[in-house]
């Protein structure tokens, strides 16, 4: 049974027509390549319907199942390998009475990669027995080249054209040319040659000696018949394998290291490490953190934003590819259809079929009102991080257009608001972007333009952090502007969207002028920005911290007992791991740092509960209750970017870890460290050419530092 993906209200959402089979698929991804398996590594339609290998979200194999003598193999294990490389199953036979080969004396393995738009797959069957075992082994397969759209349940009045299967000796190929003139291609082959290919299956007729093995492999390869054709001859499954290893060491070979004495937080941490790596596509203009699998494999400007900001301090690499990326896609000219101004922030891209005949407006949206403050946020803190000047200098004139942007947009208080111009685009622009995720205290649409409390604080801190860039390129009255400005929005933020009844910034002003008294998880980044009041700051550090808010797992979207709440919800009473990093950073930033460490406390119990350590994209906010664990959302992303790098946003947070890279020097201001956290060894942690080895200890509420190695000049501080 498959998702249905519903149009409401102008709204683009996932609604789940069933929850996916009682087992999380396997997921593998390699730059524009990704692929989702059952337990087995087969890909079947089971569940919501989207296991299948694809490629710039098109699915190129949408049935791939092994079978001995026409049944399943009996199942012994399956896993990812901890650094997302490779996906492995195993198996042994049942009884197989064609042959008399009786049950267990065969051992399956079965492993599957992804590297350069390729799945390569080896099969290994070892005799276990005392005679020679005579079976036949065949893969069924199949190619329906469904739209990643489609698949989640958006309907095509017509489709391109599928063409006749083509079979030859070793190979089959199917073929689609789609309504947007390009051909797609899924080519098949396998070695040894098969003793049997047909249109849909692949059949070998085997005989294993004694304590032999024997081996088949298959590759699948996704072409496009507009793009280069990829290298012949195509690399076997044992080179394709060293290459993908080779080019994972090479990624982690300079990376900064944080390893603790837990050693459940140090799975949590590789397991981020490596979903960010997975997720993360080398691009011409740099490395980019894709937002998550299945439905979110692209570039989004929000997500891509806020995920290298969380690893700003431990990787600034992710930022720069981010921020090259975006200024090269920003929108240069007025395009109601696409919800594209000129200087606005890419919302996101896709390069699908549906995308390109206009079927989803996504080829390239700029439907999203925090995007554009986001990207001149982080070019300010890149710079403070790395002090790229020279860098800073090639995108300055797409930061100089975005605030051009963020001032055309602002309203005469200041505040910059968003509606919707296009005709299909999102209703809602900011991160909750669910149609029904702003919304008045009786439950009442919030009518636009909105200013939503997020972006004001988003802003607020995009011209502080811009007036640090133009006072460092000379341009001093640009700077003087920029502060101002920032001092102003935030005097009339506080004025404007404190609610003294909640306790809290309200989440929104309508068009009318009204505020939205609604308790949201939203006013948590009005710390993390910056823009809060030290005193609205402290109310709020007790507030969000309240039962209605944090369910022992997580602070919740909405409140319990707030009009719209639904703990089961996307966006109006659900948990999201990236929402409470960045709330996180922000009560530590105000000095509220033992609120901080709740969070994550409550996160870090959380990954015990989930597959592999790995936090997806958000989960329900029910109560914690004794001995339950979190419940899971039926279609969350996992692994979702923001999510997966939340973990060192929350670390920063606890340690108040700062980088000055004009300063050359690491600074913690009241470090503090989570009671299942003793020791943290921080190696390699880079400023510019120089880098620290750093070991921190826990003594009751205080943590000691000691530098291990040092290399070049750098300055560690502490200030307590």
């Amino acid at each position: 049974m498959k998702s249905q993906r519903i149009h409401v209200g102008g709204e683009w959402y996932v609604a789940a027509s069933a929850a996916r089979a009682d087992e999380t698929p396997h997921v593998l991804k390699h730059d524009e390549s990704f692929m989702l398996t059952d337990r087995y590594g087969d890909i079947d339609g089971t569940g919501l319907g989207e296991q299948g290998l694809y490629h710039e979200d098109m699915r190129y194999l949408s049935e791939m199942r092994l079978a001995i003598e026409g049944v399943r193999p009996m199942f012994l294990g399956s896993g990812v390998k901890d650094d997302n490389s490779v996906l492995i199953t195993e198996f042994m036979n049942p009884d197989l009475e064609r042959h008399a080969v009786p049950q267990g004396t065969l051992h399956i393995f079965r492993a599957k990669l992804l590297w350069q738009g390729c799945c390569h797959e080896h099969i290994r069957i070892v005799n276990h027995g005392d005679e020679t075992a005579r079976l036949r082994l065949s893969l069924a397969f199949d190619a329906d080249f469904a739209d990643l759209f489609e698949v989640r349940g958006t309907p095509r009045q017509r489709r391109g054209r599928l063409l006749p299967v083509q079979v030859r000796d070793d190979e089959v190929l199917y073929g689609y040319d789609g309504l947007d003139g390009v051909g797609r291609r899924t080519r098949l082959r396998f070695q040894p040659r098969p003793d049997a290919l047909a249109e849909r299956e692949a059949a070998f007729d085997l005989q294993v000696a004694p304590r032999e093995a024997c081996h088949l492999y298959c590759s699948v390869d996704c072409e496009r018949a507009d793009s280069p054709p990829p290298p012949q001859p195509r690399p076997h499954y044992d080179q394709a394998y060293r290459e993908n290893e080779s080019a994972r060491r090479f990624q982690r070979a300079e990376c900064c290291v944080a390893t603790t004495s837990n050693p459940q937080v140090n799975l949590w941490l590789r397991r981020s490490d490596s979903d960010v790596a997975m997720l993360s596509t080398d691009l011409p203009t740099g490395r980019y953190p894709y937002a998550g699998v299945p439905w979110y494999s692209t570039t989004f400007g929000r997500d891509g934003i806020l995920t290298a900001r969380e690893l700003l301090w431990i990787d600034p690499a992710p930022a720069r590819g981010v921020l090259a990326f975006l200024a090269q896609t920003q929108a240069r000219q007025a395009d109601p259809g696409r919800d594209a101004e000129p200087g606005k922030i890419l919302h996101e891209a896709r390069k699908c079929e549906m995308a390109a005949t206009h079927e989803v407006p996504f080829e390239r949206y700029y439907g999203s009102v925090d995007s554009t403050p986001l990207f001149v946020g982080l070019a300010g803190a890149y710079w403070q991080r790395t002090g790229e000047l020279e860098f800073i200098r090639v995108i300055w004139p797409h930061v100089r257009a975005a605030l051009d942007w963020i001032d055309a947009s602002a309203d005469a208080d200041g505040f910059v608001r968003y509606a919707r111009r296009s005709s299909d685009g999102l209703v809602q622009q900011g991160w909750k972007d669910s149609h029904d995720s702003v919304f008045h205290a009786d439950g009442r649409m919030a009518e636009p333009p909105i200013a939503l409390c997020e972006v004001q604080g988003y802003v607020y801190e995009a011209r502080l952090l811009a007036a640090e860039l133009a006072q460092a390129l000379g341009e001093t009255g640009l700077a003087q502007r920029l502060a101002a400005q920032a001092q102003a929005l935030k005097r009339a933020f506080q004025e404007r969207f404190w609610s003294e009844a909640l306790g809290l910034y309200a989440i929104a002003i309508d068009a009318s002028g009204q505020r939205c008294e609604v308790a949201t998880s939203n006013a948590g980044h009005a710390l993390w920005s910056g823009i809060a009041a030290p005193e609205h700051a402290a109310r709020m550090a007790e507030r969000l911290l309240q039962p209605d808010f944090y369910s022992g797992w997580g602070i919740r979207t909405v409140a319990h007992g707030q009009a719209r709440y639904n703990p089961m919800s996307y966006h109006n009473g659900s948990i999201w791991p990236h929402d409470n990093a960045l709330i996180a950073a922000g009560l530590a930033r105000y000095g509220h740092t033992l609120a901080a460490m709740r969070i994550f406390s409550g996160l870090f119990d959380t990954t015990v509960h989930f597959a592999q350590h790995r936090l997806p994209e958000l989960f329900c906010g029910f109560p914690r209750r004794a001995s339950e664990g979190p419940t899971l959302y039926p279609v969350a992303c996992s692994p979702q970017a923001w999510a997966a790098a939340g973990v060192y946003a929350l670390l920063q947070a606890c340690l108040g870890l700062e980088v000055d890279a004009q300063q050359r020097a690491i600074t913690m201001q009241s470090p503090r460290l989570p009671e299942f956290i003793e020791t943290m060894d921080i190696r390699q942690l880079g400023v510019g050419e120089h880098c620290v080895d750093l070991r921190l200890h826990r003594y009751g509420q205080h943590v000691g530092i000691d530098v291990l190695r040092k290399q070049g000049d750098v300055a560690v501080r502490v200030r307590m």
